[in-house]
């Protein structure tokens, strides 16, 4: 399967191109980053001692169209040009860009009709089997625990909640039967009363090179249940992105997440 990766000499293009390069079924033809990136015109596996004769390009067009899936951990915006790049050539597109407001989400699902699309707010594995625990323990544990999740990320982090994050608390509030945003709560401060029944908080920790944790915890009287995945590289989401891409091989269009790639549904 020929690959491109955009956003190729950030610290997760690298990891990209890296597990592209090792990987026994998937060719590495573009590496695409924007005009000023550091890397640009140089090799796009040199810095990982793995010349592939590959140059990186700021050509996003030429780049995509050499492809048969476009790998993209960008940012809202670029990755919505990119998609449309990706319909117009029948290019298919993993997408593991957050922070996506609702019109951006339904730009995806619409490029999904004509173009196989894997979206998902973290392409490891590990986060994904952490999800479907999350069901599991969220459907047994259902009075007299309090639920919260914690995150915590690196400093250059835009967003917050992480996607990842909010993700598990969609997968809660689904397995309860409700809607996140009914019972969500983002932001504690000053005098804020005792906890509401049956919501849903979130705390967000951002500093130094943290590459990505997680905790959800289920807290009862006399115990507490916690659900934790710790991610020590960036390496897990770039080998998830390549079996995603896999798994959109020979599909003509369709929405898809790593719970179908994974068969975890």
């Amino acid at each position: 399967m020929k690959i491109a990766i955009v956003g190729a000499c950030g610290r997760m293009g690298q990891n990209l191109i890296e597990a592209t390069l090792k990987d026994g079924e998937a060719v590495l033809v573009s590496a695409i980053d924007q005009e000023g990136a550091p890397g640009l015109g140089r090799d796009a596996g040199e810095l990982l001692g793995l010349p592939c004769g590959v140059l990186v390009t700021s050509d996003v067009e030429a780049g995509i169209a050499a492809a048969d899936c476009l790998i993209d951990f960008t940012r809202p915006a670029g990755t919505l040009r990119h998609l449309e790049i990706c319909r117009h050539h029948g290019v298919a597109a993993v997408i593991g860009t957050t922070g996506f407001d609702d019109a951006g989400k339904r730009a995806i699902a619409e490029a999904a009709s004509a173009i196989p699309v894997v979206f998902a707010p973290n392409m490891s594995v590990g986060v994904n089997v952490v999800f479907k625990l999350l069901d599991l323990a969220t459907r047994v544990l259902t009075q007299g625990y309090d639920i919260e999740i914690f995150e915590a990320h690196h400093k250059r982090k835009i967003d917050a909640p992480s996607g990842t994050a909010l993700r598990m608390g969609e997968v809660i509030a689904q397995a309860q039967g409700r809607q996140l945003a009914d019972c969500a709560v983002y932001a504690r401060e000053g005098v804020t009363g005792e906890r509401e029944p049956g919501s849903i908080g979130f705390s967000v920790v951002r500093g130094g090179d943290i590459v990505g944790d997680h905790t959800v915890m289920y807290c009862g009287d006399g115990e507490r249940v916690e659900i934790t995945h710790k991610a020590a590289s960036r390496m897990p989401y770039a080998l998830g992105s390549l079996r995603a891409a896999r798994f959109l091989a020979g599909r003509e269009k369709g929405l898809f997440d790593m719970q179908d790639v994974l068969d975890l549904r």
